[in-house]
């Protein structure tokens, strides 16, 4: 996948919900933070949460030469763990970071996220398309499974995004849900 397969993936999560903070859990060294920094334009205030310091310097120093007129803030955290932002966020983005929670534990997890997001917020996952994990990709979810964890969780609205190709476990699905207003 590339840049453009980012963007590609997330574009209908992000849309029409740009004015506000976004965030980019489980951001590693930034693949997605670059593709909704660009969705999100010059002025974009992003915040980029992982438990790897060096991946987030990785990820500011990218964003930081590709998207200049972005306003990045980096945390240090676990995203299962309890942890604070400022305002309540326009979205947040969850790519390939969530099959690494135990099955039984998504809902709560995604449960908690949402609590992150303004009402009408938008929560948007990129996953692996299968119920099926591996040892490098223990619990990952279908479409159908992320309607479930949503649904759970109390968010909305849950849709497709995109899908791309992968040469691991087939294909790669983005989707969002919304938090009720």
């Amino acid at each position: 996948m590339d840049h453009a397969d980012h963007v590609g993936l997330i574009r209908l999560g992000v849309e029409g919900a740009t004015d506000g903070p976004w965030a980019d859990l489980g951001a590693g060294t930034g693949a997605f933070t670059l593709a909704l920094a660009d969705l999100l334009g010059p002025g974009g205030h992003i915040t980029a949460v992982d438990r790897d310091a060096g991946d987030l310097r990785e990820n500011a120093r990218r964003l930081g030469a590709d998207f200049p007129a972005t306003r990045l803030e980096t945390l240090t955290a676990d995203f299962t763990r309890s942890f604070a932002l400022g305002a309540p966020l326009a979205g947040l983005v969850m790519a390939n970071a969530l099959h690494f929670v135990e099955r039984r534990r998504q809902p709560d997890v995604v449960r908690t996220l949402a609590g992150l997001l303004r009402p009408g917020g938008r929560f948007v996952i990129v996953e692996y398309d299968t119920d099926h994990g591996n040892h490098w990709v223990p619990h990952p979810f279908t479409f159908a499974g992320w309607e479930r964890l949503a649904r759970e969780a109390g968010l909305v609205d849950a849709r497709p995004t995109g899908r791309v190709p992968s040469r691991f476990l087939g294909a790669i699905h983005a989707a969002v849900a919304t938090r009720p207003a």
